[in-house]
């Protein structure tokens, strides 16, 4: 069986960046791999400008992110999107040089959303369990729920279990259901190709494909 950390993403904003430039900043539906990986990050004390660092900790860690909204006696409201408006000035342009001229950039935010997170670490992982653990219940930086603006409403880290797969582990967890994103297949009933992998350079990522887990729900293809 395998170890797994389970953390708990909760709090009345969310907001998962997808494919974006200055201007228009959406939300992924789910946290991205980057996004946690920079949670973890900010728990353990790796600096945004140490890209060694953040290599170093994205090469030991398997992550899997279940979609806990609408599910369990506490989670009633429905989740929304909500669009933020900003002037911002001196933005960058596709081309990349400075705009002259002040840009409202639009910046989106789930509201009302709850996830599941659960992580292992790879054979040749830098870090063990112990030490991630430790960091999650005593972080370094303070951890957000992908921005600045939104904060948690409670402690990320919730249990650590042993299971045959991520979908087992999700199983011992309350809501126990849900459809889950995976780095690994274990089954998959649909896939995604999504942009949020380290390559090691400021702001650059890869693309790798997102295994859809139904989770006793249906997944559409």
């Amino acid at each position: 069986m395998t170890e797994y950390l389970i953390l708990k993403l909760q709090g009345p904003l969310q907001s998962w960046g997808s494919h974006t430039y200055e201007d228009y900043r959406p939300s992924n539906g789910f946290p991205t791999r980057s996004a946690v990986l920079g949670m973890l990050a900010a728990c353990m004390g790796i600096d945004r400008a140490d890209q060694k660092g953040q290599m170093a900790l994205s090469n030991s860690l398997v992550v899997a992110v279940r979609q806990d909204d609408g599910k369990g006696e506490n989670q009633t409201l429905p989740v929304v999107r909500l669009t933020d408006f900003h002037t911002v000035e001196k933005a960058r342009k596709v081309d990349g040089k400075e705009n002259k001229n002040p840009v409202v950039s639009r910046r989106e935010y789930l509201c009302d959303a709850s996830f599941t997170v659960g992580i292992t670490t790879t054979d040749s992982a830098g870090y063990s369990h112990d030490q991630i653990e430790k960091k999650l219940k005593s972080p370094a930086y303070t951890p957000f729920l992908g921005r600045r603006s939104c904060p948690i409403t409670r402690p990320l880290f919730e249990t650590r279990l042993h299971a045959d797969s991520f979908g087992d582990a999700f199983a011992k967890v309350q809501p126990y259901e849900g459809v889950y994103y995976s780095d690994v297949d274990e089954g998959a009933d649909g896939q995604l190709q999504l942009r949020d992998v380290l390559l090691g350079r400021k702001r650059q990522f890869g693309t790798r494909t997102v295994y859809i887990h139904a989770g006793g729900e249906h997944v559409s293809q």
